[in-house]
């Protein structure tokens, strides 16, 4: 039974005190049961949060009711639980980190054209468009629009020095941006258009509106949505599904995710459970070792199993050496 709901919003709106506004907003939330991780700026509001449906639906209620908020739309997904363990509200300088300084950008001032999901669609399949996919490696890497961009980016904030390296391949094209739901288009389309691009275009609501159009159904999307909360990612096209996610240890196709267990690494990468086992959940040598690894000590792993699996995992790399 589906008895939860994940909230996914935003909303770029002037509030005055980032930080007081956060203290009384982490004890709406509270009361309203909610565990999820809710940003405050003096640009707005960024918020994903799991709860039950009834006490979600409370929430978006009260929100809508709210003077600031009332035209701030919600994505909204099933859930069988709640998908994070706590709940954090927090002020932050910016809703997404882009540290554009003096060239900082206001999207209710300036940002690109919004496409709909069927209007975004078309345009992909338009020969002079170009598609920028405004999200880190690692979330690309595990599903994106066949044919995006992908910034060779491990934050945000490097978006705009990338795009300033490689800006002649766009020059004179159409250009599509997308993101999870789209907050970091808001401010990235708009950094393009301040920049000189001219015809610079966002889908509307991201991917997870697009998901859920009906007649589009999440077409031209390959692999999985990334997603910041336990469940890691979530399917998005509902005609084809194809794997686009590589194990990081042997390439073969997978979509799932875990941590290194060297908690001074913590790196994301996708692993199939044999693989993990095998690797004792390091992605190096160094991490497999580390005094510290998460995996050793949560599976309980004795010493002596442990060089056991060392000496097989180094064996196997000689033997495919020769």
């Amino acid at each position: 039974m589906e008895n939860y709901q994940v909230l996914l919003y935003y909303h770029y709106v002037d509030i005055k005190d980032p930080d007081q506004f956060a203290k009384e907003h982490k004890r709406v939330c509270a009361d309203f049961n909610l565990l999820g991780r809710i940003l405050i700026s003096h640009e707005g509001i960024n918020g994903t949060c799991s709860g039950t449906k009834e006490d979600t639906e409370r929430y978006i209620q009260y929100m809508n009711e709210h003077p600031m908020f009332k035209a701030m739309p919600f994505k909204i997904d099933p859930a069988e639980g709640h998908t994070f363990k706590k709940l954090k509200v927090k002020s932050r300088p910016e809703l997404v980190t882009l540290r554009l300084g003096a060239e900082d950008i206001n999207p209710n001032e300036i940002t690109g054209n919004y496409l709909e999901p069927q209007a975004f669609y078309e345009a992909m399949q338009d020969d002079n468009t170009v598609v920028i996919d405004a999200r880190n490696d690692y979330e690309y890497d595990l599903g994106h629009f066949r044919g995006a961009v992908r910034p060779d980016i491990r934050t945000f904030r490097e978006l705009p020095q990338w795009i300033d390296e490689h800006k002649e391949k766009f020059k004179g094209k159409r250009i599509l941006t997308y993101c999870t739901g789209g907050i970091r288009c808001e401010k990235f389309s708009g950094w393009l258009l301040q920049k000189g691009f001219e015809n610079v275009n966002q889908l509307h609501g991201g991917i997870a509106t697009y998901a859920k159009h009906p007649e589009i159904k999440g077409q031209l999307w390959d692999g999985k949505m990334y997603v910041f909360d336990e469940r890691i990612s979530v399917p998005i096209n509902q005609v084809e599904h194809v794997v686009v996610g590589r194990d990081y240890f042997d390439g073969e196709p997978c979509e799932r995710y875990i941590n290194c267990a060297n908690p001074e690494c913590n790196k994301q990468i996708i692993c199939s459970v044999d693989n993990e086992h095998k690797h004792l959940g390091g992605c190096t040598h160094a991490c497999r070792v580390h005094e510290r690894n998460r995996y050793v000590v949560e599976h309980g792993i004795t010493e002596t199993e442990v060089r056991a699996r060392l000496t097989a995992l180094e064996n196997e790399t000689t033997n495919k050496a020769i």
